[in-house]
């Protein structure tokens, strides 16, 4: 028997599994790894954390495999977050600094004025979501860099290059478009690094990995990893392997994955629709055609749930929120803006700070626990509502994955601020198995017939909230979204 394998690297842990041809798992592996929070706003990683634990879960998988039964693997990444390598020793300039990070702030602020040419370009509104920042602020402030940098000494990548490379042992510098158009410096109309947007940033262009198709020839694994050499043969950003997953292919379809951040994303085929609070970006490129999307990205979704775990011990586990969340009969007025990074879409405010408000002498943990869960709706709301408004199109239902869907909760109040079904797939992995989906079907495992026949439907949410009710929850959640926002300000 064969297998495709998926190495999926989140924000918070890795994880690899091995899909047989029915799209059924046959292993899994995952691990977490530690978050690095040096100031407020600032997050980071230890690449070496990220590459470790990404060797263990594929270690833990080829044993119950076989490397030689391994027909070939796809990557799928936390995108954005930004890494620059030493290519002689492979040693990390610096942690990795991650997506949520808003430590370049300032840096967006002095380049404003481009921000017009900028979004053209690249679809993206000027950010420190976004990479270029993140570089730019590596050279400025890490002693050496910039002159290893002019030595041709060190490389970037976000991180599934890191780990390509790595894998590959360091012969293979690569990315995909739906990686590269995430980093402020890629045209995704010319399909190319643009001159004019490295002037901008002061980044030199050698430094940038080769763009390959999404679905392509990224080389093949070293032996001394995998034990037998296995070819690489798909790469894609972790919300575009999502879309694939569900199918995303034809125009209409709106999915939304829940991990650490929430990711609403729609496919608009071979046209560029420029939106101006969300993201136009590439969704992936196969068989030489490139697919674009529109993507509403949200900060903070499911980090809020470990942030009630690990920072204020209001929770044992992700898996009793619901269960708390249900002993209310409603919030009570009780509302939390998870801006504790700034606010992403349709915002885009980093100065915005978290906020609850409502709360009385009768808020219990439960308030705060239903508080959380319900923003994860609202958020994706707004998404949706900027959507609505400026594709012109009906959306009829909302797919979604990821971890917190296993919700149920959660899920019903989604379909009930919406007011349209919401339908959880079988499988909660849908970002690992888009990735094996593209690595499969440019390997000849699947074709994409097969590859989507392979996905189910666990669930399907019915709304039964009273318009009213809708109507007046989320003019009550837009009301405290307004108050959070400027906050770093003042």
């Amino acid at each position: 028997m064969k297998f495709i394998l998926a190495i999926d690297l989140g924000t918070t842990g890795n994880r690899v599994i091995a899909f047989k041809k029915s799209g059924e798992i046959a292993a899994r592996s995952y691990y977490e790894f530690p978050q690095i929070f040096p100031k407020p706003g600032w997050v980071e990683h230890n690449p070496l954390d990220i590459w470790d634990t990404t060797q263990k879960a594929l270690n833990d998988v080829l044993s119950e495999v076989g490397s030689e039964n391994v027909d070939a693997i796809g990557i799928t990444n936390q995108r954005e977050t930004t890494i620059l390598w030493d290519k002689e020793t492979g040693d990390p300039v610096y942690n990795a600094i991650v997506w949520q990070c808003r430590r370049t702030k300032e840096i967006c602020k002095q380049l404003s004025g481009h921000s017009s040419i900028i979004k053209d370009k690249t679809g993206l509104p000027l950010d420190p979501y976004f990479s270029a920042t993140k570089i730019k602020w590596i050279i400025d402030n890490i002693p050496g860099v910039e002159q290893k940098i002019k030595d041709h000494q060190v490389i970037f990548g976000t991180v599934d290059t890191w780990i390509l490379w790595k894998l590959t042992a360091g012969r293979i510098h690569a990315t995909d478009p739906s990686n590269a158009a995430r980093t402020l410096c890629f045209n995704i109309k010319t399909l190319d690094y643009d001159d004019e947007l490295l002037k901008i940033f002061g980044l030199p262009g050698h430094i940038f990995p080769e763009v390959k198709s999404s679905g392509g020839d990224f080389g093949i694994t070293d032996k001394k990893f995998t034990g037998h050499e296995i070819p690489i043969m798909g790469i894609l950003g972790d919300q575009q392997a999502s879309l694939f997953a569900h199918g995303g292919f034809e125009k209409g379809i709106v999915k939304n994955t829940y991990g650490t951040g929430l990711f609403v994303m729609s496919s608009t085929g071979a046209e560029l629709l420029p939106i101006e609070n969300l993201v136009n970006t590439i969704a992936w490129e196969l068989n030489g055609e490139v697919t674009y999307a529109i993507e509403g990205s949200i900060f903070i979704g499911g980090a809020c749930i470990q942030w009630l775990r690990d920072g204020l011990n209001i929770i044992n586990s992700a898996e009793e929120t619901g269960e708390m969340a249900g002993k209310l009969v409603s919030n009570e007025g009780v509302y939390f803006v998870p801006a504790l990074v700034g606010l992403g879409a349709p915002y885009w405010d980093p100065t915005a700070r978290g906020m609850i408000i409502g709360i009385t002498r009768g808020t219990t943990r439960e308030h705060f626990v239903r508080a959380v869960l319900e923003s994860f709706a609202y958020q994706t709301r707004d998404v949706i509502e900027e959507i609505n408004s400026n594709l012109k199109i009906e959306i009829t239902k909302l797919s979604v994955d990821g971890g917190p869907t296993k919700n149920d909760f959660l899920m019903q109040f989604q379909a009930d601020i919406l007011g349209i079904p919401v339908e959880r797939q079988n499988l909660i992995e849908m970002t690992a198995l888009g990735t094996a989906g593209i690595a499969g079907i440019t390997s000849g495992f699947w074709d994409k017939k097969t590859f989507l026949n392979a996905r189910k439907i666990d669930k399907t949410f019915i709304p039964n909230l009273e318009e009213s009710k809708r109507k007046l929850f989320y003019s009550q959640w837009k009301e405290a979204v307004t108050r959070s926002l400027n906050w770093a300000h003042t």
